[in-house]
């Protein structure tokens, strides 16, 4: 457990400093979306470049991990939809609510940790879960959650899910993957210059993305407790619905890597091409808190943003607990690639 713990605690404690340093203003709450973009336009993408560049696109694009992901997050997803949806909870918000429960911060907080927890093997069945979310995960999700709008819900599900492919597709990260990916089957080597620029944005990456979770995590926050911006403006004196976030966080940080675990084991027997490492790595992802740009997604769509800030906040502050406790259980041990 001391060895998870070394890798975990700093992580999990970049990210309060991240949370500590916008509640005290330290980080002006303006200054935030500046960070946001540096992660996601500079850092985050060259660190996926660069490991693009390095992992065969086989493991990149592996099937049996995809097929084994795929499947658990839409179980998730309608699973999640099916025990929330009803009277007091309209299908935009049971979608968004599925949505954060089967999307990990597989981007921002997995590919850095499980590298630095597992082995820089373990960046290709994340990078994996990485474009299965943006694609796929979030085009169904946001589908559902116009498919009760009215009159041509039909439709409109089929446009959400359509402008969330193309969201997905002006996203710089699976760009970043892909063009990683050519790069080093063409066996590319980049310039001095351009190859130094990369290396610094790459490992400016992991330490700036942690820092940037805590401070989007206070925004939200934020947002959750003053619904109309402002401190003392109307939704203030409501009391958050507690009863609508914890099944969430726990389908989220329990039943998902569960369930990852038990299909992976379930397509070992049936014959599938999954080693025990893949899993491992599989698992642990899905045992991520919940990725904290669902926030963003629910504001832009009129879902209720305080829910899913508040699940979002749960499952990061319960994750270093549970996350911890299910490496410390596979005996993951930091390492070079297996």
């Amino acid at each position: 457990m001391q060895a998870i713990l070394s890798v975990t605690v700093p992580f999990f404690a970049l990210v309060l400093c991240g949370y500590l340093a916008a509640s005290r203003h330290v980080l002006p709450a303006s200054a935030i979306p500046g960070l946001n973009a540096f992660v996601l336009f500079f850092a985050l993408p060259c660190l996926l470049f660069r490991f693009g560049m390095s992992t065969p696109v086989l493991e990149l694009l592996n099937p049996a991990v995809l097929g084994v992901y795929v499947l658990a997050a839409l179980l998730i997803v309608f699973f999640t939809v099916a025990i929330t949806h009803g009277p007091q909870l309209g299908m935009k918000d049971s979608a968004f609510g599925a949505l954060v429960a089967a999307f990990p911060n597989s981007g921002f907080m997995g590919v850095p940790l499980l590298v630095a927890l597992a082995g820089p093997a373990a960046a290709g069945p994340v990078i994996c879960t990485v474009l299965a979310d943006m694609l796929i995960t979030s085009s169904v999700c946001l589908g559902l959650a116009q498919s009760g709008a009215g009159t041509g819900a039909a439709h409109s599900g089929r446009d959400a899910g359509l402008r969330a492919l193309r969201g997905a597709l002006s996203n710089p990260l699976p760009w970043a993957i892909v063009l990683g990916a050519a790069a080093g089957v063409s066996g590319l080597e980049l310039p001095g210059p351009a190859a130094g620029i990369l290396r610094m944005l790459a490992d400016a990456a992991s330490p700036v993305a942690l820092f940037t979770i805590g401070a989007v995590l206070w925004r939200a926050g934020e947002h959750a407790r003053h619904p109309a911006g402002v401190p003392g403006g109307p939704g203030d004196n409501m009391p958050p619905n507690w009863g609508r976030v914890w099944p969430v966080t726990l389908i989220k940080l329990l039943l998902h890597p569960l369930l990852v675990l038990a299909l992976g084991v379930s397509a070992r027997q049936l014959g599938v091409n999954l080693n025990s490492y893949q899993l491992m790595v599989l698992t642990l992802t899905a045992a991520l808190p919940s990725a904290s740009n669902v926030s963003l997604l629910a504001a832009r769509y009129g879902a209720d943003n305080g829910r899913i800030a508040r699940i979002i906040l749960s499952s990061t502050l319960l994750a270093f607990f549970s996350f911890s406790l299910l490496a410390w259980s596979f005996g993951a041990q930091p390492g070079p690639a297996r």
